[in-house]
């Protein structure tokens, strides 16, 4: 993955109706170690981490850099968006393209925050490269993480098979106001 392109980075903090997209923190250590430890958030994502291999490897200020922003609820962190330049992409129609990307908590799940996330990530993505469309790619078996593509405009570019499970690849194009 590299770089997003030419993007001023990191951009003032971003505020939604309930949610805060920001950098990452020292303060959020314990929250990522939870998100890649969990087997319900990684069970689509080839499984979870061992938390004693996180406690040792993770730094003590999580890295920052363009793309990724933590998803912050009254102060603390629910999860990460991730904005990421595929160069090299297992998809063709992929390739190149910017590929968004979603962590939450269990805690977080079945309020809506991840659609307002997700869509204010995107917002911010089109003013910053306007045109520029996203891709998104996601088990046919995650029921919620099909919604939330459907919910977020993506549409069905392709299925294929990879990593013993049925994928699906939807493109974003951000809405351009005609002429």
């Amino acid at each position: 993955m590299t770089e997003l392109g030419p993007v001023a980075w990191p951009p003032s903090p971003i505020k939604t109706e309930r949610l805060v997209l920001r950098e990452p923190e020292a303060q959020d250590r314990a929250a990522f170690i939870e998100l890649l430890a969990s087997p319900e958030v990684h069970t689509y994502l080839g499984g979870p981490r061992p938390r004693d291999e996180l406690e040792r490897e993770l730094p003590e200020a999580p890295e920052r850099w363009p793309g990724s922003f933590v998803v912050d609820l009254d102060g603390g962190m629910i999860g990460q968006i991730l904005l990421r330049r595929a160069p090299e992409h297992r998809r063709p129609a992929a390739e190149g393209k910017v590929d968004l990307g979603y962590l939450f908590l269990p805690r977080a799940w079945g309020f809506g925050y991840a659609a307002e996330a997700c869509a204010a990530a995107l917002d911010w993505f089109s003013s910053v490269l306007p045109g520029e469309p996203v891709v998104l790619t996601t088990q046919t078996a995650n029921v919620g993480s099909m919604r939330l593509a459907a919910k977020l405009g993506f549409t069905e570019v392709e299925r294929f098979q990879a990593w013993d499970a049925e994928q699906w690849l939807g493109m974003w194009s951000p809405v351009t106001p005609s002429d």
